[in-house]
């Protein structure tokens, strides 16, 4: 089967950095849509970033300047800079087996999901 499991989470102070991998396996579609969600207690899942099969990329306003989606034949990437303690969260993976998302930072978009990792900044 699919799977999607994230690692390098961790506690930072503000203004700190952060690398998120997480690892594929299983996708039996030749194109896909990979990108990262998080989800603070109490809030929605939200987007941050994706990155098509054609590595257009989409960020969340609140990662711009700041994060970096990347990826190669078996893993997505997140590189995080200057990071808030409003970016605390879990951060997930997600990928679809399409080339590109009408809504690409929609969870509801994504097939496939990681169990997360959590990232937790302090001021």
């Amino acid at each position: 089967g699919v799977q999607l499991v994230e690692s390098g989470g961790g506690s930072v102070q503000a203004g700190g950095s952060l690398s998120l991998s997480c690892a594929i396996s299983g996708l039996p579609y030749a194109t896909y849509t990979l990108a990262w969600f998080r989800q603070a207690p109490g809030k929605e899942r939200e987007g941050v970033a994706s990155m098509s099969s054609t590595k257009t990329t989409l960020y969340a306003d609140s990662a711009k300047g700041r994060f970096t989606i990347s990826k190669d034949l078996a893993n997505v990437y997140l590189e995080m800079h200057n990071l808030k303690p409003e970016d605390t969260a879990l951060y997930y993976c997600a990928a679809d087996p399409s080339s590109a998302l009408w809504r690409p930072l929609l969870a509801s978009s994504y097939m496939y999901w990681g169990r997360g990792t959590q990232v937790t900044v302090s001021s």
